[in-house]
């Protein structure tokens, strides 16, 4: 009788286990392996490259969750955040981000100005509005400005058009790992399979690293 139960709750373990165990990333469908490997920017470690736009919606409820995945980034993997730039009217907001990013102010803002778009209502691509609030939020409006309208600037943000065409980014959020693999929710079809997808990335990433072949 003994034996039975415990049989009995091996199996149970082992099915709950099952179920627990994420689908594999099914290529073609979950993500798509590039042609053309681009170069990552983040040297040994896996590089995670997100590519957004503060006023997409999608980026916007993409957010909270990446924020949260990215606290369990493996410490051989690595974010970087690039400001997608299709068209003119979104050059701001990817001047923006550099800007705060270069003043040392992103971690601490990078969450505010997408709520100032989406839930404030906020035009932080009007220069006069966008100074305003900088200077609300304890920046030195002056420097800010003058860095935000640098040649050097500038030429950041316009590095987010050109990155998106060399991978064929068609649209945000979109996230490329360490160069290989490119995945998006409009693929996995869930937030939650979105992480899971990017999970079992970063693994495939790490073996291609250690072996120098392509991962199955």
């Amino acid at each position: 009788m003994l034996a039975r139960v415990l049989a009995f709750v091996a199996a149970a373990f082992l099915s709950a286990s099952a179920l627990a165990a994420p689908e594999p990333a099914f290529e073609g469908h979950d993500y798509v392996r590039l042609n053309v490997p681009g170069t990552v920017a983040t040297g040994k470690r896996i590089e995670v490259l997100e590519f957004f736009w503060y006023r997409c919606p999608h980026c916007f409820q993409l957010e909270p969750g990446l924020a949260k995945w990215l606290k369990t980034l493996p410490k051989d993997a690595q974010v970087r955040r690039m400001p997608a730039v299709f068209r003119p009217d979104w050059l701001p907001g990817a001047k923006l981000y550099y800007t705060l990013e270069q003043m040392k102010q992103l971690d601490r803002l990078h969450e505010k100005v997408f709520n100032a778009y989406h839930i404030e209502n906020i035009d932080l691509d009007n220069p006069a509005v966008l100074g305003g609030w900088i200077a609300k939020q304890g920046v030195d409006r002056k420097q800010f400005e003058s860095i935000y309208n640098s040649f050097a600037i500038q030429s950041r943000a316009t590095q987010g058009a050109q990155l998106a065409t060399a991978y064929g980014i068609s649209g945000v959020p979109t996230l490329i790992i360490d160069g290989k693999y490119m995945t998006a929710m409009s693929m996995t079809q869930s937030e939650p399979r979105l992480f899971e997808v990017l999970d079992q990335l970063i693994v495939k990433a790490r073996t291609e690293r250690k072996t120098g072949k392509a991962a199955k």
